[in-house]
């Protein structure tokens, strides 16, 4: 139960980041009918982890001040 309860807590908090993450991380949308490369792929999700883990350093340290 308590695994569950944490779950769900990095999810809502993924979440709640997910703009400001997607915002830090700068990307374009695809154009309509066009599909990334698995290399372009993986480059977008580096991006996002790196962005994501900028997003929570940055709540973390104003929600704590």
């Amino acid at each position: 139960m308590a695994d569950q309860n944490e779950t769900q807590r990095k999810y809502k908090e993924f979440m709640d980041l997910l703009p400001l993450t997607l915002n830090l991380a700068g990307l374009p949308q695809s154009e309509s009918g066009r599909y990334y490369t698995q290399e372009q792929i993986e480059t977008r999700l580096s991006s996002i982890k790196y962005a994501y883990k900028a997003s929570r350093t940055l709540v973390r340290e104003l929600v704590t001040k």
